[in-house]
């Protein structure tokens, strides 16, 4: 496929040494270094672990964690439906 890419002078003058230097045409050093890097940057980053750590909440004293209808009366009072 043919297309226009404009280089900046540093990449440009940083392929043309590589060409000269391997022998090989402008055009191939191209190709192959951007398979190489696309394939880096379109890699997905790893993904850090999930870690939580747990606390100890306890129970609040005078509260009924058995019954949740008496629990909610008595945090929202008698209106709380």
């Amino acid at each position: 496929m043919r297309t226009t890419l404009t280089l900046d002078e540093d990449v440009a003058a940083k392929a043309r040494r590589g060409a000269a230097r391997l022998g090989k045409p402008f055009k191939s050093v191209i190709n192959s270094a951007l398979r190489i890097g696309l394939d880096e940057v379109l890699k997905p980053p790893a993904a850090k672990p999930y870690r939580v750590k747990p606390i100890q909440m306890g129970l609040k004293k005078g509260y009924n964690y058995d019954n949740i209808g008496e629990l909610l009366e008595q945090i929202e009072g008698p209106y709380y439906k």
